[in-house]
This record gives structure tokens, C-alpha cells and sequence, in this order.
């Protein structure tokens, strides 16, 4: 049994597979093959990644962007829900932050998860948190929040809301190269 993400390359210089077909014959490629962002099944039959250079640096630099991203965003949920303990806050703002905050944390932290285990980001999950962020700009003055609470939860919201958007901006783009079909060529 092969293991699709290894790193064994041909070294015999041979131009053939051991299927007889000759490099110059496109490969059929079925739509599971394709690019996810992922890194998973991104080799060929000859265990080589048939993307271009530029695009496999460019979408690992994304992996990793989308993972530090979501950590971030699930620290300020934590951030968030924890900040009641600091300021001063009435019932309805404290239970906002601490039900929104953990959300926001328990969310983020599923798609760091999703993402370290090579899965792709969820665009429904980082869609959720960027709407959770925009919740905590609203609700920061829709509960009547006051002094350092107010700032905490208006900044936080503003962060997770563009942070999050950016999130499912790339996750949506990973899908769409990953589902796109192929121009043959």
C-alpha cells in the first residue's frame, strides 16, 4: 500500500510509469485529485506534485496562514468570554461575552483543528465567527457597555469579524480551486 503524501520521487531518471504511460500523456485527473489547499492527495501517480513551484509555495504559505489565523481569532474568543472577569459588567453584557466568546473560541478552534489535520477550513464556521464578530461591534453598544469593557468588545469584534472574514474568503477560494474543473490543455 503506497502512502500518497510521501516524499519517495523516482530516481532512475525513467521517462514512463509502470502503467506504460509516457509523461508527455496527460493524466486523467478525477475532481478528488485537484488541489484542496489541504495538501492531501496533491501528488501524481509518480509521487511527484504536478503544480507548478510558485503554486505550492503559494498555498502553503496559505495552510499556514489560515491555522495562525484561527488561532488567533479563537485566542480573542477566549479573550472575549474572560474579560467579564476584569471589568465591571451588567447581566446582560456579561452573558453576551461568555456565550458569544466561547462560540467564537470553541468555533476557531475546530477549524485550527480542521486545518492540522489536513482537512480544509470550514467557509460555514469561519462565516459564523465573522457574523459573531460583527455581533460584538453591535451588541458593545446596543447592551450600553461602558469604559474598558466597551473598548474590549468593540476592538475584539472588529478583529474577529476581519480576521474570520478573512478566513472564509480563503477557504471559499480553496474550495473553488479544488472543485474547478480542469482546461484541458
Amino acid at each position: 500500500m503506497s502512502d500518497p503524501n510521501s516524499d519517495d520521487y523516482p530516481t532512475d531518471g525513467s521517462p514512463g510509469t509502470d502503467d506504460g504511460t509516457a509523461d508527455d500523456e496527460p493524466a486523467e485527473r478525477v475532481p478528488s485529485e485537484v488541489d484542496s489547499g489541504t495538501g492531501a492527495g496533491d501528488r501524481d501517480d509518480r509521487g511527484r506534485d504536478p503544480r507548478g513551484d510558485s503554486t505550492q509555495i503559494a498555498n502553503e504559505e496559505r495552510r499556514r496562514n489560515t491555522a495562525l489565523v484561527s488561532a488567533i481569532v479563537a485566542a480573542i474568543g477566549a479573550w472575549v468570554a474572560l474579560s467579564v472577569l476584569l471589568f465591571e459588567v451588567g447581566e446582560a453584557s456579561l452573558w453576551n461575552n461568555v456565550l458569544v466568546g466561547a462560540v467564537v473560541f470553541f468555533a476557531a478552534g475546530y477549524n485550527v483543528y480542521r486545518l492540522s489535520n489536513d482537512i480544509p477550513l470550514s467557509v460555514g464556521i469561519a462565516s459564523l465567527v465573522a457574523v459573531l464578530g460583527i455581533w460584538l461591534i453591535v451588541s458593545s453598544a446596543l447592551l450600553g457597555m461602558l469604559g474598558s469593557l466597551f473598548w474590549s468588545t468593540l476592538v475584539s469584534g472588529l478583529l474577529v469579524a476581519g480576521l474570520s472574514g478573512y478566513n472564509a474568503y480563503e477557504a471559499r477560494e480553496a474550495r473553488t480551486v479544488a472543485t474547478e474543473p480542469e482546461t484541458g490543455v
